[in-house]
């Protein structure tokens, strides 16, 4: 099988270094005789420059592409916080990564085959990570010795000798896209400054790129004229910029070789590409389209999570009426106000915002009504890191209110799983009337896969039924309401809308007497209360299906347990050791409360249980206090999803270490954090200063 993204070695191949001037000419160059197309299963791309370079554009529209031609997908944006990070620095490099196949894969991958570097400090960041004879396209222009010395070059690495293990193409972007458009659109660049212009270099990159891997291009010209429509010039020098990029690969001697990955062969259906956050959204909607009912969003705007909001305020037709409020505590309690009103309540957030609203989440609670709280979770505690990736608020989601205020809990497992979620989020919160947790976090809400769009008939209908007359007969034969009678399957308490004849009733935040509701100090009512509330939540379990164990011999000793979205890896690092022949079992969770009623057999089952998390051990410790079993917990916390490569090793070892029963599972990451089964992680403070990438 050819290497990832890199020709054979015999095939024609171009130099190690290449450089074209702005004329289209390249220097040291041997012209191969014809222009072959190499077949490759699978490709990991980075787009990499300034957060003010289009990076994300970039790798968006590449990914448009790509989902077009049928390719299986995965992405990973990562970016910086700041809306304009200083240009020319390492920490505002912004990147975009897309791995795509002609079969089906899991994970964004792990190491770039292509690194497209659109200054030093792109390709200071990102080099580290590119694949040993990996290609780099790099823009020369930008490889002034000012921007070198900002990141600590102390000469240029593209003409030093230091890239000589890689495949490197130098171009001088910037000035070839300027003369591109002057070609296009005239001598004045259609009435666009240099600096304008230069903002097309990023369209240059990614038509170069499309043709490089035999992408299709119509979608991105259409994009293109529907984007800039209101600019005529601005659209016709980013047109200009992607086909002369596209015609530079096609034409110039820097390239004797360009790539393609076939389709991947998919279940019948209509596919689309689709982020995580888009997937949530039309999960919501959708659900509340089956439930029959409105649907209010009450949201103050949060990384990552905004883009929800954004989505779902475009869609009034669908009876979606969204309320940007002014803090996190009033969109939380419009959410729950729409709720006692007859309405889907739904509120996003993430970590710093959920815990604002967790006074209003324990009075829902108390009310017992549907609330969905849809948690994107990032990087913390407090500010934390806005637009970096972390699964650490399970533990807040189960305790992180006062009493006993028990919420259900679920968890998307990749991008397009956040529809099903959603709509399972809704189910649970209006056939039991309590509020629900559903945790992604900013790996799934900002990455993407292929989507299959599914019948409408074939999703769960949703039945709501609200209280309509009175429900109870007091000792002198009178017919009233009472507003804590349960429905003795379910126990949820009856949904009355405001204003309905003969249904008046209060409800608040104090503790109601079972059954009538009034307000009550009673002991033993307390008690009840409490219990019942616990029971209604315990109960939801018998509707959650068996765990689904996926090992193909049945002789695994070794079970990885996974939620949310460490499934990629998970799963990607599974298949790794069993072509090793090493026999692994994986299971991966969306209810995390209840918990699955068979979970504590399958278990104790296996002889070890592994369970990777990006936080410190949180599932871990909630399944050695429940299941007493001594789970291995393998923990990062570095604001980036786990990689297959790390996972596949924390398994071998797990695996290797039942020859000796006795000694407990450990082993180091590369952070010098050393865990084992006890759970605990004892921390090396200077070897956990990760050292700077080369």
């Amino acid at each position: 099988m050819a290497r990832i993204g890199v020709p054979d070695n015999d095939v024609a191949q171009p130099p190690r270094s290449t450089r074209a001037s702005h004329t289209g000419r390249s220097e040291e160059v041997v012209r191969p005789l014809t222009k072959q197309v190499q077949q490759v299963d699978r490709v990991i791309i980075r787009f990499a420059g300034d957060s003010g370079d289009g990076m994300q554009l970039t790798g968006d529209r590449f990914t448009q592409e790509t989902a077009s031609f049928g390719n299986d997908l995965s992405t990973l944006p990562n970016f910086p916080a700041e809306i304009r990070a200083p240009a020319g620095t390492l920490p505002g490099v912004s990147s975009f990564q897309i791995h795509f196949a002609d079969h089906d894969i899991l994970t964004p991958g792990d190491a770039p085959d292509v690194l497209v570097a659109m200054n030093p400090a792109a390709l200071k960041a990102n080099l580290g990570e590119l694949k040993r004879g990996g290609i780099v396209i790099a823009d020369a222009d930008e490889f002034t010795k000012r921007n070198l010395t900002r990141v600590g070059y102390e000469s240029n690495p593209l003409e030093d000798g230091s890239l000589d293990g890689y495949q490197v193409h130098v171009f001088n972007l910037t000035t070839m896209t300027v003369e591109a458009i002057k070609a296009a659109l005239g001598p004045d660049q259609g009435g666009l400054s240099r600096k304008e212009a230069t903002r097309a270099k990023n369209m240059y990159a990614l038509g170069l790129v499309s043709w490089l891997y035999n992408r299709p291009t119509e979608s991105t010209v259409s994009f293109l004229q529907a984007r800039f429509a209101r600019n005529p010039a601005i659209r016709d020098a980013n047109i200009a910029a992607f086909k002369a990029g596209w015609n530079f690969g096609e034409t110039a001697e820097a390239f004797a070789v360009s790539y393609q990955v076939k389709p991947a062969e998919m279940k019948a259906g209509l596919y689309r590409n689709i982020s995580g956050n888009l997937a949530l959204a039309y999960g919501l909607i959708t659900a509340a389209q089956r439930a029959g009912l409105p649907m209010f969003l009450g949201s103050y705007p949060i990384t990552p999570a905004s883009d929800v909001l954004h989505e779902l305020s475009k869609h009034k037709r669908f009876g979606v009426t969204t309320f940007q409020a002014e803090d996190e505590i009033a969109g939380v309690g419009a959410a729950l106000g729409a709720a006692f009103g007859g309405a889907l309540g739904v509120t996003t957030t993430s970590g710093p915002g959920l815990t604002l609203k967790s006074e209003t989440i324990g009075l829902a609670v108390a009310l017992e009504l549907p609330l969905v709280i849809c948690d994107i979770q990032r990087a913390g505690p407090s500010t934390g890191m806005p637009t970096k990736t972390e699964q650490a608020d399970l533990l807040l989601a189960m305790y992180g209110r006062n009493g006993e205020a028990p919420v259900p809990i679920v968890a998307p497992r990749s991008p397009s799983d956040c529809f099903d979620t959603a709509i399972e989020a809704v189910r649970i919160a209006l056939t039991y009337r309590t509020p629900v947790f559903l945790l992604s976090d900013g790996y799934l809400a900002n990455g993407s896969e292929p989507w299959r769009i599914p019948d409408v008939a074939d999703l769960p209908q949703i039945k709501v039924d609200f209280a309509t007359e009175p429900n109870h007969e007091t000792e002198s034969g009178e017919q009233v309401f009472w507003p804590y009678k349960r429905d003795p399957e379910t126990l949820a308490r009856p949904w009355a809308v405001p204003g309905t004849p003969g249904l008046e009733h209060r409800i608040g935040g104090l503790e109601k007497a079972d059954g009538h509701g009034n307000i009550s100090y009673d002991p033993a009512n307390h008690d009840l209360m409490v219990r019942t509330r616990q029971a209604k939540v315990d109960g939801i379990a018998r509707t959650i299906p068996p765990v689904e164990v996926d090992d193909p011999g049945h002789d695994a000793r070794v079970l990885v347990l996974g939620w949310g979205s460490t499934y990629g890896p998970i799963g990607a690092a599974c298949r790794a050791v069993r072509e090793l022949g090493i026999p692994v079992a994986q299971a991966h969770l969306r209810h995390l409360n209840p918990l699955p009623p068979d979970l504590g057999d399958v278990l104790k089952s296996y002889d070890r249980v592994l369970v990777p998390e990006m936080n410190l051990g949180q599932l871990a410790m909630l399944l050695r206090a429940r299941y007493l079993v001594d789970v291995v917990s393998y923990n990062r916390v570095r604001g980036l999803p786990f990689t297959a490569a790390e996972l596949t090793a924390a398994i071998t070892e797990v695996v290797n270490s039942l020859d000796d029963s006795e000694s407990p599972v450990e082993y180091t990451d590369k952070a010098g954090a050393s865990a084992s089964s006890n759970g605990h992680a004892r921390s090396h403070i200077d070897a956990q200063k990760e050292s700077p990438r080369p």
